[in-house]
């Protein structure tokens, strides 16, 4: 079991740089580093620089190798070398879409990003074979395990279809939406390997802190929504400071929303220092975190999205919700107030 936890904790870890890796990409704007999926412009190791997406003369040409030509991608269909002529037999156009440029930045950071969702899959993969092999023999574990493997596999899908769409904004939210599940999912494994009958019996403090953990969730999807607005406030070329001019309806209903999560933190921590101590220092990391949360959201509007706030304000929301969801695990170890 030890060992389990061991890959458990690991492929926590990693999840979380994925979703901050995600962060950088929105952030940089390198969604589409890669316009193809999963290799990068036909390649395992991507491109440095874009003679090498040029078509040349007497050259030896993979299977599913890109190249750019005439601002459009072409993948080759098959082994061959090519002549000292351009045969556009040998080639077929890129059909999930027509973005055909190339930034090496762009393109390494989004390489990053999916090495890291690789490596997120192969741990995951590993906890999988893990659960069918601990003593005692722990069905509980073994579903859980299958739902975290089809989930990141689900998840993989949803990366290929944000690059199909070029990075249709309501894609890339059910995109991140998909990987709290995944957060939580590893969560509820990491308790049920302290307590197997996790969710028999629960308190009323059970019941707020599930309360917290949804308002949270919906407080996420909610600057999903936003964030979607200012996507396309950038596709129109707006600067910064026009982003969020006109706000949406949603922007003021996401901002007044932030105090109802504060409030409810701050009734959280007064309840729980004063009847469920051993819960204290994990409320006090959660209240931590909303508070960070909110003030990076205020830092964003007034001062006109600084270059690093937005991915700390979603990494920060984040692991907000990863704590939320351990404490509330946690709250069902406590039977009586201390």
């Amino acid at each position: 079991m030890k060992r389990n936890r061991i890959i458990l904790v690991t492929t926590l870890v990693i999840i979380y740089l994925v979703i901050t890796a995600g962060a950088v990409v929105r952030m940089t704007g390198s969604g589409m580093g890669c316009p193809d999926w999963p290799k990068c412009f036909g390649y395992l190791v991507p491109p440095t620089s874009e003679e090498q997406l040029e078509w040349k003369a007497n050259y030896s040409y993979s299977k599913g190798t890109v190249i750019i030509r005439s601002n459009a991608l072409e993948v080759a269909q098959s082994d061959f070398t090519s002549s000292d002529q351009y045969e556009s037999t040998n080639w077929k156009k890129y059909d999930k879409h027509d973005y055909a440029l190339f930034n090496p930045w762009h393109t390494w950071i989004e390489y990053i990003n999916r090495l890291l969702g690789a490596l997120a899959g192969l741990s995951t993969l590993a906890l999988f074979l893990s659960s069918w092999f601990t003593q005692p023999k722990r069905i509980d574990l073994r579903l859980l395990s299958s739902l975290l493997l089809i989930g990141i596999l689900f998840q993989a899908w949803l990366g290929a279809t944000v690059v199909y769409s070029v990075l249709n904004p309501i894609k890339i939210s059910i995109h991140m939406l998909m990987a709290l599940v995944l957060v939580a999912l590893l969560f509820v494994y990491y308790e049920k390997t302290y307590q197997q009958e996790l969710f028999q019996s629960s308190s009323r403090l059970s019941r707020l802190l599930f309360i917290s953990v949804a308002l949270t969730l919906f407080q996420v999807l909610l600057g999903t929504q936003v964030r979607q607005y200012v996507d396309e406030q950038i596709d129109l070329m707006k600067p910064a400071d026009n982003w969020l001019s006109p706000a949406p309806l949603l922007f003021y209903i996401h901002r007044s929303y932030s105090i109802i999560v504060v409030l409810f933190q701050i009734y959280l921590l007064k309840k729980i220092k004063e009847q469920y101590r051993k819960l204290l220092p994990l409320q006090v990391i959660v209240s931590a975190l909303t508070l960070i949360a909110v003030l990076s959201g205020i830092v964003m509007y007034y001062f006109d999205f600084p270059f690093s706030t937005q991915p700390i304000h979603l990494v920060i929301a984040s692991a907000l919700f990863g704590w939320q969801v351990f404490l509330w695990l946690k709250s069902y170890r406590i039977v009586k107030p201390t």
